[in-house]
Protein backbone atom coordinates (compact mmCIF):
# COMPACT_ATOMS: atom_id res chain seq x y z
CA UNK A 1 0.00 0.00 0.00
CA UNK A 2 1.34 3.26 -1.12
CA UNK A 3 1.01 5.95 1.47
CA UNK A 4 0.13 9.47 -0.09
CA UNK A 5 -0.12 13.24 1.18
CA UNK A 6 -1.87 15.36 -1.17
CA UNK A 7 -1.03 18.90 -0.27
CA UNK A 8 -2.90 21.90 -1.25
CA UNK A 9 -2.82 25.73 -0.95
CA UNK A 10 -6.69 25.78 -0.18
CA UNK A 11 -6.82 29.52 -0.32
CA UNK A 12 -8.90 29.67 -4.16
CA UNK A 13 -11.10 27.67 -2.83
CA UNK A 14 -11.63 29.76 -0.06
CA UNK A 15 -11.49 32.98 -1.50
CA UNK A 16 -13.00 32.74 -5.18
CA UNK A 17 -16.57 32.01 -6.24
CA UNK A 18 -15.79 30.78 -9.30
CA UNK A 19 -13.29 28.07 -8.25
CA UNK A 20 -15.69 27.20 -5.61
CA UNK A 21 -18.00 26.10 -7.81
CA UNK A 22 -15.40 24.19 -9.86
CA UNK A 23 -13.93 22.33 -6.37
CA UNK A 24 -16.45 23.10 -3.80
CA UNK A 25 -14.41 20.56 -1.37
CA UNK A 26 -11.30 21.73 -2.67
CA UNK A 27 -9.02 20.88 -4.91
CA UNK A 28 -6.51 18.69 -2.84
CA UNK A 29 -10.07 16.50 -1.90
CA UNK A 30 -10.64 15.96 -5.56
CA UNK A 31 -6.74 14.87 -6.38
CA UNK A 32 -7.16 12.46 -3.31
CA UNK A 33 -10.09 10.58 -4.44
CA UNK A 34 -8.75 10.31 -7.96
CA UNK A 35 -5.75 8.57 -6.18
CA UNK A 36 -8.06 6.81 -3.88
CA UNK A 37 -9.73 5.03 -7.01
CA UNK A 38 -6.73 2.60 -6.79
CA UNK A 39 -7.47 0.00 -4.07
CA UNK A 40 -2.79 0.23 -3.88
CA UNK A 41 -2.91 3.68 -3.05
CA UNK A 42 -4.12 5.32 0.64
CA UNK A 43 -4.46 9.16 -0.10
CA UNK A 44 -4.73 11.37 2.50
CA UNK A 45 -5.29 15.48 2.33
CA UNK A 46 -2.78 18.32 3.97
CA UNK A 47 -3.34 21.93 3.46
CA UNK A 48 -1.62 25.52 4.01
CA UNK A 49 -3.64 26.46 6.92
CA UNK A 50 -2.95 23.45 9.47
CA UNK A 51 -0.54 23.80 12.11
CA UNK A 52 3.00 23.33 9.86
CA UNK A 53 0.98 22.97 7.30
CA UNK A 54 -0.30 19.70 7.75
CA UNK A 55 3.43 18.22 6.99
CA UNK A 56 4.58 17.26 10.22
CA UNK A 57 7.67 15.14 10.90
CA UNK A 58 5.01 12.40 11.87
CA UNK A 59 2.94 12.86 8.72
CA UNK A 60 6.15 12.78 6.76
CA UNK A 61 7.39 10.06 8.09
CA UNK A 62 4.24 7.70 7.07
CA UNK A 63 4.41 9.59 4.06
CA UNK A 64 5.71 7.13 0.73
CA UNK A 65 4.60 9.99 -2.27
CA UNK A 66 3.47 13.66 -1.35
CA UNK A 67 1.68 15.75 -4.22
CA UNK A 68 2.03 19.28 -4.29
CA UNK A 69 -0.27 22.31 -5.65
CA UNK A 70 0.19 25.69 -5.03
CA UNK A 71 -0.21 29.22 -6.48
CA UNK A 72 -0.86 32.45 -4.64
CA UNK A 73 0.52 31.75 -1.40
CA UNK A 74 3.79 30.28 -2.53
CA UNK A 75 5.74 32.54 -0.09
CA UNK A 76 3.31 32.05 3.01
CA UNK A 77 5.00 28.48 3.33
CA UNK A 78 7.14 28.26 6.16
CA UNK A 79 11.36 27.73 4.66
CA UNK A 80 11.05 25.11 8.00
CA UNK A 81 8.51 22.97 6.51
CA UNK A 82 10.12 23.26 3.23
CA UNK A 83 13.70 21.81 4.78
CA UNK A 84 11.66 18.82 6.32
CA UNK A 85 10.15 18.48 3.01
CA UNK A 86 13.49 18.69 0.98
CA UNK A 87 15.13 16.17 3.85
CA UNK A 88 12.46 13.83 2.81
CA UNK A 89 12.79 13.84 -1.00
CA UNK A 90 16.87 13.34 -0.57
CA UNK A 91 15.58 10.29 1.79
CA UNK A 92 13.31 8.72 -0.91
CA UNK A 93 9.34 10.42 -1.04
CA UNK A 94 8.40 10.64 -3.82
CA UNK A 95 6.90 14.22 -4.82
CA UNK A 96 4.33 15.00 -7.37
CA UNK A 97 4.77 18.97 -8.50
CA UNK A 98 1.66 20.15 -9.66
CA UNK A 99 0.66 22.74 -12.16
CA UNK A 100 1.48 26.46 -10.34
CA UNK A 101 3.53 24.28 -7.96
CA UNK A 102 6.71 24.94 -10.54
CA UNK A 103 7.18 28.34 -8.41
CA UNK A 104 6.42 26.86 -4.87
CA UNK A 105 9.85 26.82 -2.28
CA UNK A 106 10.29 22.99 -2.82
CA UNK A 107 10.31 22.81 -6.37
CA UNK A 108 12.85 25.80 -6.48
CA UNK A 109 15.02 24.03 -4.23
CA UNK A 110 15.01 21.06 -5.44
CA UNK A 111 15.30 21.88 -8.99
CA UNK A 112 18.38 24.67 -8.03
CA UNK A 113 16.69 27.04 -10.80
CA UNK A 114 14.29 29.61 -11.64
CA UNK A 115 11.30 27.33 -12.64
CA UNK A 116 10.48 30.51 -14.75
CA UNK A 117 7.70 30.42 -17.61
CA UNK A 118 5.19 32.51 -19.64
CA UNK A 119 1.67 32.11 -19.43
CA UNK A 120 -1.91 33.34 -20.76
CA UNK A 121 -4.93 32.65 -18.57
CA UNK A 122 -7.23 32.34 -21.94
CA UNK A 123 -9.36 29.21 -21.57
CA UNK A 124 -7.45 27.78 -24.79
CA UNK A 125 -6.80 23.97 -26.13
CA UNK A 126 -4.29 22.06 -24.75
CA UNK A 127 -2.94 18.81 -26.66
CA UNK A 128 -0.80 16.72 -24.77
CA UNK A 129 1.54 14.57 -26.35
CA UNK A 130 3.05 11.21 -25.01
CA UNK A 131 7.14 11.57 -25.72
CA UNK A 132 7.98 8.02 -23.97
CA UNK A 133 5.19 5.34 -24.29
CA UNK A 134 6.87 2.95 -22.50
CA UNK A 135 7.04 5.14 -19.18
CA UNK A 136 5.43 3.85 -16.03
CA UNK A 137 3.42 7.20 -15.76
CA UNK A 138 1.96 7.64 -19.64
CA UNK A 139 0.83 3.81 -19.06
CA UNK A 140 -3.08 3.45 -20.47
CA UNK A 141 -2.87 6.67 -22.04
CA UNK A 142 -3.28 7.29 -26.01
CA UNK A 143 -0.95 9.17 -28.30
CA UNK A 144 -1.96 12.38 -26.73
CA UNK A 145 -4.87 13.95 -25.49
CA UNK A 146 -6.73 16.88 -25.27
CA UNK A 147 -7.93 19.17 -22.74
CA UNK A 148 -10.53 21.73 -23.66
CA UNK A 149 -9.50 24.74 -21.58
CA UNK A 150 -6.66 25.30 -19.76
CA UNK A 151 -4.28 28.19 -18.81
CA UNK A 152 -1.40 28.28 -21.30
CA UNK A 153 2.40 27.54 -19.69
CA UNK A 154 5.07 28.13 -22.28
CA UNK A 155 8.72 27.74 -22.97
CA UNK A 156 11.25 28.45 -22.04
CA UNK A 157 10.58 26.83 -18.77
CA UNK A 158 13.42 27.42 -16.38
CA UNK A 159 14.49 23.79 -15.00
CA UNK A 160 17.26 21.88 -15.38
CA UNK A 161 17.74 19.17 -18.25
CA UNK A 162 15.04 16.60 -17.52
CA UNK A 163 16.43 12.83 -17.26
CA UNK A 164 13.08 11.99 -18.35
CA UNK A 165 10.50 13.72 -20.72
CA UNK A 166 6.71 12.20 -20.42
CA UNK A 167 4.91 14.56 -22.10
CA UNK A 168 5.18 17.60 -24.08
CA UNK A 169 2.20 20.02 -24.73
CA UNK A 170 0.46 22.09 -27.71
CA UNK A 171 -1.35 24.83 -27.07
CA UNK A 172 -4.30 26.66 -29.53
CA UNK A 173 -2.30 29.56 -29.31
CA UNK A 174 0.87 28.22 -30.57
CA UNK A 175 3.08 27.60 -27.83
CA UNK A 176 4.83 24.31 -26.91
CA UNK A 177 5.73 23.22 -23.03
CA UNK A 178 7.44 20.15 -21.56
CA UNK A 179 4.36 19.79 -19.09
CA UNK A 180 5.41 16.45 -17.82
CA UNK A 181 9.34 15.63 -16.57
CA UNK A 182 11.32 13.10 -14.04
CA UNK A 183 14.23 13.91 -11.82
CA UNK A 184 15.77 12.13 -9.34
CA UNK A 185 17.13 14.02 -5.83
CA UNK A 186 18.64 11.80 -3.90
CA UNK A 187 16.74 9.17 -3.38
CA UNK A 188 13.62 10.30 -4.48
CA UNK A 189 11.88 10.72 -7.72
CA UNK A 190 10.15 14.02 -8.65
CA UNK A 191 7.69 14.65 -11.58
CA UNK A 192 6.49 17.75 -12.49
CA UNK A 193 3.33 17.45 -14.18
CA UNK A 194 1.92 20.91 -15.96
CA UNK A 195 -2.31 20.50 -16.13
CA UNK A 196 -4.31 21.49 -13.35
CA UNK A 197 -5.22 24.91 -13.56
CA UNK A 198 -7.60 26.10 -10.53
CA UNK A 199 -10.88 27.66 -12.83
CA UNK A 200 -11.10 24.51 -15.08
CA UNK A 201 -12.47 21.00 -14.12
CA UNK A 202 -8.99 19.37 -15.12
CA UNK A 203 -8.45 16.99 -12.22
CA UNK A 204 -12.14 15.53 -13.08
CA UNK A 205 -11.01 14.62 -16.43
CA UNK A 206 -10.36 10.65 -16.60
CA UNK A 207 -6.40 11.22 -18.25
CA UNK A 208 -5.33 13.38 -15.85
CA UNK A 209 -6.41 11.45 -12.64
CA UNK A 210 -4.57 8.15 -14.55
CA UNK A 211 -1.94 10.12 -15.03
CA UNK A 212 -1.90 11.28 -11.53
CA UNK A 213 -2.35 7.58 -10.21
CA UNK A 214 0.31 6.23 -12.46
CA UNK A 215 2.78 8.95 -10.88
CA UNK A 216 2.20 7.86 -7.65
CA UNK A 217 3.37 4.29 -8.57
CA UNK A 218 6.83 5.47 -10.53
CA UNK A 219 7.40 7.63 -7.37
CA UNK A 220 6.96 4.99 -4.68
CA UNK A 221 10.08 4.02 -3.00
CA UNK A 222 11.17 1.24 -3.55
CA UNK A 223 15.08 0.93 -1.93
CA UNK A 224 15.37 1.34 1.84
CA UNK A 225 14.92 4.90 3.14
CA UNK A 226 18.18 6.77 2.85
CA UNK A 227 19.21 8.79 5.94
CA UNK A 228 21.78 11.95 5.19
CA UNK A 229 24.68 11.66 7.77
CA UNK A 230 27.95 12.79 8.10
CA UNK A 231 29.76 9.94 10.76
CA UNK A 232 33.31 10.34 11.91
CA UNK A 233 34.40 6.51 11.31
CA UNK A 234 37.51 4.19 12.03
CA UNK A 235 39.61 2.59 9.08
CA UNK A 236 38.69 -0.35 8.04
CA UNK A 237 41.85 -1.42 6.07
CA UNK A 238 44.67 -1.66 8.77
CA UNK A 239 42.28 -1.75 11.55
CA UNK A 240 43.73 -3.76 14.97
Amino acid sequence: MTRVTVWGENVHESTSDRVREVYPDGMHRVIADALNEDSNIRASTATLQEPQHGLSDEVLNKTDVLTWWGHCAHDQVSDEVVERVHARVLEGMGLIVLHSGHYSKIFKRLMGTSCSLCWREAGEKERVWVCQPSHPIAQGIDRYFEIPNAEMYGEPFGIPVPEEQVFISWFAGGEVFRSGATWTRGNGKVFYFRPGHETYPIYYQAEVRRILRNAIHWATPTTPRWVDEAPNVEKVEGAE
